[in-house]
């Protein structure tokens, strides 16, 4: 057995190019003593040897009350961005118990205070109400149904003009409903392929709304670039007091259209107060001061129809949807 044996490993003296900089003694010497472990005598590198027991494990039992008996649980927690998936096993047991029945909104909620690791929030459904003061990873709400998920800063932002980055990349990845609030900024790819679910975000990277196929995303602020990339359906309300967002949209599946009809601007604003009522958002609340005046700066995503092909074979009609969601992707950073 040689692993671990640095002692029997020399380097090449006076190498010729790049190699002559490099300094190996840090790898070749050898590690404590002579009793010191070479190699890996683990047999399984598990998450809870390192980190304790998923975060979950601790919070089931206590919402027994009301998966036993339908009594509304409210529970508060502290959460560290090793605690990963926080949320899914309730979810997976509000689902078990419940089925098809849909539990009171609410029944359930954790507020938790922290750095949430990836997934926070991950499969949410109804019944489950997941309130997080501070900031979490990629994967928020990943393939949520239902429920409410409630993402506020601890503290305001130093510059009340750019609300600070309080959630990571590929939010809402395949969700196909509930709500999501975030006091603050998106990473990358927001709401990717969302089937459903309702959003209020202060701000998203490059490719929002990629490929979504149902449900209502706002955007109280700027997004990055490609937006819309292959969106088939749904509904985007992005706020551009820039004017740099007519730039920033992918045209080969939406168009811009500004809110012309006073019944869905009504209905927008209510979505913005119910923002607010959530998470605190001064930017919000601000947007709500000066309805009239932020309104004529919001743009209305819209998805182009569909393009229907008479008697088309459906594996042409695949091929073309493969052809057309290949022209939107974006190119390689």
């Amino acid at each position: 057995m040689i692993v671990g044996r640095v002692d029997l490993l020399t380097q090449v003296p006076n190498p010729e190019g790049p190699g002559a900089t490099l300094d190996l003694s840090a790898i070749l010497t050898l590690p404590g003593d002579a009793e010191t472990p070479r190699r890996c005598f683990w047999l399984r590198n598990d998450f809870q040897d390192v980190s304790g027991p998923p975060l979950d494990e601790t919070l089931l039992p206590q919402c027994q009350p009301a998966l036993e008996h339908g009594t509304p649980v409210h529970l508060t927690a502290t959460v560290r961005n090793h605690h990963r998936a926080v949320g899914a096993r309730i979810a997976g047991e509000l689902a078990r118990r419940y089925g098809r029945n849909t539990p009171p909104a609410g029944l359930i909620e954790i507020e938790l205070t922290g750095q949430a690791g990836q997934s926070f929030g991950a499969w949410c459904t109804n019944g489950l109400r997941l309130v997080l003061n501070g900031e979490a990873n990629d994967y928020v709400g990943k393939g949520m149904s239902g429920g409410e998920i409630i993402v506020r800063p601890i503290d305001l932002p130093s510059d009340a003009s750019r609300p600070q980055v309080i959630v990571g990349n590929t939010v809402l990845y395949g969700a196909t409903g509930g709500k999501l609030f975030v006091a603050g900024q998106a990473g990358e790819r927001f709401a990717v392929r969302n089937s459903g679910a309702t959003a209020v975000v202060e701000g998203v990277g490059d490719h929002g709304c990629e490929y979504m196929t149902a449900g209502t995303v706002v955007v109280l602020g700027e997004t990055g670039r490609n937006f819309a990339s292959g969106m088939t359906h749904g509904t985007a309300y992005v706020l551009d007091l820039t004017g740099q967002f007519t730039k920033r949209y992918n045209p080969a599946y939406v168009s811009l259209a500004r809110l012309d009809d006073p019944a869905e601007a009504e209905a927008l604003r209510a979505l913005i107060a119910e923002h607010v009522a959530w998470t605190n958002s001064p930017r919000g609340q601000a947007i709500l001061d000066r309805w009239e005046d932020y309104l004529p700066h919001f743009w209305k995503v819209v998805p182009h129809p569909p393009v229907e092909v008479p008697n088309e074979p459906p594996a042409r009609a695949r091929a073309r949807l493969a052809a057309r969601q290949a022209a939107a992707a974006p190119a390689a950073d």
